[in-house]
């Protein structure tokens, strides 16, 4: 869009090679001065069609000459017969026809020898002759930067000079061919914290928000940026804010455009011999004055646009919906000022801070002494840093109602106080403090580019993952809970009470959490090379990965288990290790991610029990699949199933082998077993591995697959292994669970607690195999599962209960699985239910070629399967 600050004004003039005017040598209508370096120049004009005469200042080397500064704006001049001179008072005055009066500078202070000058910079100054010090404006007596128009140059001030009472605020013309003073101006709103507005006659129209040390909270022009600079000035003696060019080959500058009534930054371009605008404010619908009322908060990517702040609602319901925000909103709850512990705060992060009129600032308070400063007085509303510079510092604090609120691409954070109820700054016991920045949904929805699905990195359990860039370029993941996630609000909490407490190298990086209805997310750090299990399974991706990085990789997750189990404020239980939720940064280091499910133990504390069996099939170690104990040990097995899936490129719940049905883990025992655990590796490392320290690795990892807990090292001890070359034990007999059984999620049976599923597997596949194997024996049923393969036909109901998507994957793989057991004759139908987390039952007939004989005589077998 090209547009132009004033009128182009096309006239014949009598440049003189001069820049000033002298008491002997006025400036008569025709003639103009050009500065010293012939950047600008000023004459006479008449704008457009207008009979009036002015006089302006202009860029000499634009051939589309845009007026800058008006002298006479508001007395043009009648004809042609004017003369720009100075009087014996030394005022610069601009005499009319029998030379009368138009205009006058009005300078109060005595000069001997006066002297105007257009300076290089655009500015028209009054000094004494003798005084050539064009860079100490001390020295003049009078300048047209003190009373600019309706444009900005670089090096001008808008602001206040305190002691004198000056006022510096841009004008707009009226229009195109008048330039008398309009009804739209832009300067800063004097007070305890000032900041830029934009008024239509006595009304706000628009509001910069305050500066916070780098730039103003809700302009996007006031930011860093490679084209120019803005310097904001607080003292005693003045306030002020103006720009530098950063290249002096730029011409920039800001101008008020009172058709569009919009303050706009145009610049130069040279080749297209065009204006071209490079900013205009306000920037959009959201940027107008309070258009949202109060606590409302306005999103231009929503609808509607005007959404209350979380924890309070429409004040007039009817006139929200009729999209009429000018009411804004209430608080959906009241607190309770002076009542210990009942009231708090929520974060809302990059926000344009509210209008500062009723407000208070602190410069060398801390962000806590201010949130304490906010909390003793009842009429405080909000607090927020001063300045976020540094870290941030200062305090501001806000009193009455929070207006003019929006999410800005130069934001901060913003602490609205409410009731504690609505702060969710405790759990449903009110015992842990989340200790995460909270972040409004508008904040992520702008991020995300309202969860855009080219945004979208994958999906989870937990539901969708999406890509953000914060309004600083910061780039994020936003984890989104799925409504029909399997996972819930409790999971939610668990993982931001957990990741508050947490901080190592390789942990992810949790940055803050957002609950706003039903909306729940969790906003991690970005890992550009996304998950593990996008290389190791990838056949063309797994060739990126070679044996060293691998190693790397392993080394890390084990440290990063070890702060979890022995090193971090608590002891954590993961409780689902597995490949996808291992994250990998730019240089391939691993950081450890979703902690949904993990458990906190206190204490010496090393183990637990649950009902609730959640977690990975394939990952799970027995004992807490079977019977829900769970321990660091179980931890320890995830690590050993992830140790093997990184080294052979293959998954453990999936892999398939023509000569066995052994899933990973039974695989990689037959070739310990064999003496040919290399055959294990994967072939994309044969080229960059050290063999020895490959097997070494897979011995580790079957240390800790051991059945039994207690037999499997900690993660202190298999940190030692990988950076060591002492001996190592021989592992024992693996906890491997075949993959036609289905063994993932909540139990519901009180089950006997000597019951193995691992037995059960082990005997199924052994006898489905003709192997005599079985590595953990029980007499008793073998003898019935030999006795029910034999001959005896019984129609069988399993049912297996799953919190996860994968329940219809799960009972598919043990349905095809067994129907293709050749060796068994009988053919019973089997109604197979499976219980998903909703409580929604499907049932799945199939022809199995399977029958399990429940023993009625046998207790602890009757209920195996539910």
């Amino acid at each position: 869009m090209l547009v132009f600050s004033n009128p182009l004004v096309f006239f014949s003039q009598i440049s003189y090679a001069t820049d000033t005017i002298t008491q002997s040598q006025p400036l008569l209508d025709g003639s103009t001065l050009v500065s010293k370096e012939g950047t600008f120049e000023l004459g006479f004009f008449t704008p457009g069609n207008s009979p009036n005469h002015y006089v302006g200042i202009w860029f000499k080397n634009i051939p589309m000459r845009t007026v800058v500064w008006v002298a006479n704006r508001d007395n043009p001049a009648k004809d042609k017969s004017n003369m720009l001179s100075l009087s014996k008072d030394g005022n610069l005055i601009l005499l009319g026809k029998n030379r009368s009066l138009i205009w006058s500078t009005n300078a109060t202070i005595a000069v001997s020898n006066p002297v105007v000058q257009l300076l290089d910079n655009g500015n028209l100054v009054i000094r004494e002759e003798k005084d050539d010090n064009m860079d100490n404006e001390e020295n003049f007596v009078w300048q047209s930067f003190d009373y600019p128009c309706d444009t900005q140059l670089q090096g001008m001030k808008l602001g206040w000079n305190l002691k004198t009472g000056l006022n510096r605020y841009l004008t707009a013309w009226k229009n195109w061919e008048d330039p008398s003073s309009g009804d739209f101006t832009s300067g800063l709103k004097l007070g305890t914290n000032p900041e830029l507005v934009i008024s239509k006659g006595s009304n706000e129209y628009y509001r910069s928000g305050p500066w916070n040390g780098i730039f103003s909270s809700g302009v996007f022009g006031f930011s860093p940026n490679p084209l120019f600079e803005y310097k904001y000035v607080q003292n005693e003696d003045e306030v002020y804010v103006r720009y530098t060019l950063k290249n002096s080959s730029v011409i920039s500058i800001i101008v008020l455009n009172q058709t569009l009534f919009l303050r706009q930054r145009i610049t130069w371009i040279p080749h297209t011999r065009t204006w071209s605008v490079y900013q205009s404010l306000p920037q959009d619908s959201c940027d107008v004055y309070n258009v949202c009322g109060a606590y409302g908060n306005c999103m231009i990517n929503a609808s509607p646009v005007c959404q209350c702040l979380e924890g309070f609602k429409p004040k007039s319901p009817q006139g929200w919906n009729q999209m009429d925000w000018t009411k804004g909103c209430v608080r959906s709850e009241p607190w309770s000022c002076g009542v210990k512990n009942k009231d708090g705060f929520r974060l809302i992060a990059g926000m344009k801070m509210p209008d500062t009129t009723h407000s208070w600032i602190n410069r060398s308070m801390t962000l806590e002494d201010c949130k304490a400063k906010c909390l003793k007085n009842c009429s405080c509303t909000a607090f927020a840093n001063m300045d976020t510079g540094g870290g941030g510092s200062g305090c501001s604090i806000w009193f009455g109602d929070l207006v003019d609120l929006r999410i800005s691409e130069s934001g901060q954070d913003l602490y609205v106080r409410m009731a504690i109820s609505g702060t969710e700054e405790k759990d449903d016991g009110g015992q842990e403090n989340l200790e995460l920045p909270f972040f409004d949904l508008a904040t992520i929805i702008n991020a995300t580019n309202n969860f855009s699905i080219d945004n979208k990195l994958g999906e989870g359990g937990f539901g969708p993952v999406y890509k953000g860039t914060m309004l600083d370029g910061h780039e994020i993941a936003v984890k989104r809970l799925s409504k029909s996630s399997g996972q819930g609000l409790k999971e939610f909490k668990n993982e931001v009470i957990l990741c508050a407490k947490l901080q190592h190298r390789n942990l992810v990086k949790v940055l803050g959490c957002c609950s706003e209805g039903e909306e729940k997310m969790l906003l991690y750090e970005y890992m550009p090379n996304r998950s593990l299990d996008s290389f190791i399974f990838d056949p063309a991706q797994s060739k990126l990965l070679d044996w060293p990085t691998r190693f790397n990789i392993l080394c890390a997750i084990a440290r990063g288990l070890l702060y979890l189990h022995q090193d971090s404020r608590l002891r954590i239980i993961h409780r689902d290790l597995k490949a996808s939720n291992i994250l990998l940064d730019n240089n391939m280091n691993p950081k450890i991610s979703d902690f949904g499910l993990a458990k906190m133990c206190g204490g010496d504390q090393v183990e637990g029990n649950t009902n609730r069996i959640v977690g990975t099939y394939g990952y799970m170690a027995p004992e807490y699949a079977i019977d829900g104990l769970f321990s660091i040990k179980s931890d320890v097995f995830s690590f050993g199933v992830l140790l093997l899936e990184i080294i052979s490129g293959k998954k453990n719940r999936t892999v398939t082998y023509e000569e066995h049905s052994d899933n990973l883990i039974g695989h990689a025992w037959r070739l310990w077993k064999e003496g040919i655990p290399e055959q294990l590796i994967d072939a994309s490392l044969v080229d960059s591995c050290n063999i020895s320290e490959l097997v070494r690795c897979i011995q580790v990892g079957l240390l800790c697959l051991q059945h039994h807990p207690e037999d499997r090292p900690n993660m202190t001890t298999v940190v030692v292994m990988l950076s060591s070359e002492n001996s190592l034990s021989q592992p024992k007999v693996p906890g491997f669970l075949i993959k036609n059984i289905s063994i993932e999620g909540e139990q519901p049976c009180d089950r006997e607690r000597d019951v193995s599923l691992l037995t059960l597997g082990c005997v199924i596949n052994a006898l489905v195999e003709h192997s005599p194997h079985v590595p953990y024996r029980d007499s008793k049923l073998t003898r019935i599962l030999r006795d029910s393969l034999g001959g005896k036909t019984k129609t069988c109901i399993i049912a297996t209960i799953s919190p996860s998507a994968y329940c219809m994957e799960e009972t598919l793989t043990t349905l095809d699985y067994a129907s293709h057991a050749k060796s068994i004759k009988n053919k019973p139908e089997v109604s197979y239910h499976c219980y998903c987390s909703l409580q929604v039952t499907i049932l799945l007939k199939a022809v199995l070629k399977l029958c399990v004989f429940f023993n009625r005589q046998t207790k602890r077998f009757q209920r195996l399967f539910c």
